[in-house]
């Protein structure tokens, strides 16, 4: 078996309690294990996903037992991309938490942080949907303590709200989860998929609810409308760091939809018949609009942003909802430039959050390096809004492309263009309103030239180098755009034709499966 297919659950598992055990009155050692455990992820997932890249599945069965019986982990070019993608992006969180000093303003913060990766990795690697819940379990546990890091009622309330709402989404999905298995007797997402195809057409009421339940689940987790109330205030009011990292949260109710909805209950399955189109489309189409209108209508510039994110999960979930394999890879393609755009956005905030009295979008005295924060919000903005000639502008125009296959893509387009003139607005406003159309310090309110006349510490070099990072990536991911999106579209023809994925995981196990050896 590939041992290192685990790797990326077991390291950051180990690290937590290691750092909490020993290492908890030390911040230093706590910074360089942290550091050093997401430095190895990065190059065990860089690792995994080159070996996945010609269409390797690789398979993990722990104590090894074969699937459907055993737990299994699975690796292929969708799972692998998720993992390098969330280890990339928490290299340069974890940079801005240490730069900034919010790791030292509550305790445990490594430790949370680890946990956290274990949860998400888990979730983009395991083989069958119970493991999916654990994980997704793992995943609330572990955000919570960090949502509520460093204190504050604020932070405490959008901690319970974002807790309820997510204990809601567990709940549904363990009754999925029950009646799955006992219409099919199984859980395990390959064996599942063979078993859902052998229901009577005249018993398929039970795989429906159930299948109506998971897209519920997925939904909240993506912050689909109306499943979306948590997100606005759990994002803002979250320590800067933490919802930066939590960009890639939303992604990952994105991709269970990817991953259930192309293996286990695919477009041309009879049995979920128009689940797709009829429920997910218009959903998604709601989002968009009403998250790029909650961006020209906030009055807060941290609300501007977690709207934007909700935005941004509308137009992944418009390409997701067509659910064809050009579709899937524009998704794919805009899920990567979305997570790194939100997060860097989240960074600025915060600097600008160290000059400023308050987010309010209002007129105050310039922020304290104004002219490189305002330079690194107008890339980031640019990018989250869609313009040329960053990436966001690239997948946009793919998702758009991709919609010409729908039986009405009139709807498709009106509402993606619509949103995006409106995101443009809303962010040019927030933009002028913070860098631009500052007041002096003589026309500013005395209790706020007060507040601004106190010594507020420079943000730290590292700082600006998390943001920078990336933002060279979404540079860098702009340039390669025509091999990235080549490996997407390769990611979307595995998706829609799993034979391989079948074969690795329930007929050679221990077994590398190939193109190669099944062209043979």
């Amino acid at each position: 078996m590939m041992h290192w297919i685990l790797m990326p659950i077991i390291l950051p598992a180990i690290l937590a309690p290691f750092i909490v055990l020993a290492a908890r009155y030390h911040i230093q050692i706590q910074r360089v294990f942290s550091m050093a455990g997401v430095v190895a992820l990065i190059a065990i997932a860089a690792g995994l996903a080159w070996q996945a890249s010609d269409g390797t599945v690789t398979l993990y069965q722990l104590g090894d037992w074969a699937a459907p019986f055993g737990i299994v982990v699975v690796g292929d070019r969708l799972s692998t991309l998720m993992v390098l993608l969330t280890a990339i992006l928490a290299f340069f969180v974890l940079l801005y938490s240490i730069a900034s000093g919010w790791d030292e303003r509550g305790r445990h913060f490594h430790a949370l942080f680890q946990f956290q990766l274990m949860g998400i990795m888990g979730a983009f690697l395991t083989g069958d949907l119970f493991n999916l819940f654990v994980f997704f379990e793992v995943l609330l546990i572990a955000s919570y303590g960090l949502m509520i890091h460093a204190g504050g009622r604020e932070r405490l309330r959008a901690g319970v709200q974002y807790v309820l709402f997510n204990l809601l989404g567990s709940t549904l999905f363990l009754f999925a989860l029950g009646a799955i298995y006992a219409e099919t007797g199984t859980l395990n997402m390959a064996d599942l998929a063979q078993r859902v195809t052998l229901i009577d057409a005249d018993s398929t009421v039970g795989i429906r609810v159930a299948a109506v339940l998971l897209l519920l689940v997925f939904a909240i987790k993506a912050a689909l409308v109306p499943l979306h109330f948590w997100l606005p205030s759990s994002y803002a009011e979250a320590p800067a760091p933490v919802a930066a990292l939590f960009a890639i949260m939303t992604k990952v109710g994105a991709y269970a939809i990817i991953r259930v909805y192309t293996i286990v209950f695919p477009p041309d399955l009879e049995v979920t018949a128009g689940l797709h189109n009829d429920w997910l489309l218009p959903a998604a189409l709601v989002s968009l609009a009403l998250g790029m209108g909650g961006v020209l209508a906030a009055k807060k510039l941290d609300r501007l942003v977690t709207f934007a994110v909700i935005g941004s999960m509308g137009m992944v979930m418009v390409a997701i909802s067509l659910f064809t394999a050009e579709s899937i890879a524009a998704a794919l393609y805009y899920i990567v430039h979305s997570t790194l755009a939100a997060a860097a956005l989240f960074l600025i905030v915060d600097l600008v959050r160290t000059s400023r009295p308050h987010l309010d979008l209002t007129l105050l005295p310039p922020v304290a390096g104004a002219a490189l924060i305002s330079g690194l919000f107008f890339v980031a903005a640019i990018a989250m809004a869609g313009l040329p000639p960053l990436s966001g502008f690239l997948g946009k125009l793919l998702i758009l492309d991709a919609s010409f296959e729908t039986a009405n893509p009139v709807w498709p387009w009106a509402v993606i263009l619509t949103a995006s003139l409106i995101s443009i607005v809303g962010f040019a406003r927030a933009g002028s309103t913070v860098f631009w159309k500052a007041k002096s310090v003589e026309e500013t309110p005395a209790e706020e030239a007060e507040d601004k006349l106190e010594d507020r510490p420079e943000p730290a070099t590292l700082s600006y180098v998390a943001v920078g990072g990336l933002l060279a990536l979404l540079i860098s991911y702009t340039v390669f755009s025509g091999p990235v999106h080549a490996y997407m579209s390769a990611t979307s023809e595995q998706l829609f034709a799993p034979e391989s994925y079948f074969s690795t995981v329930l007929e050679t196990p221990g077994k590398l499966s190939t193109p190669k050896e099944e062209a043979h």
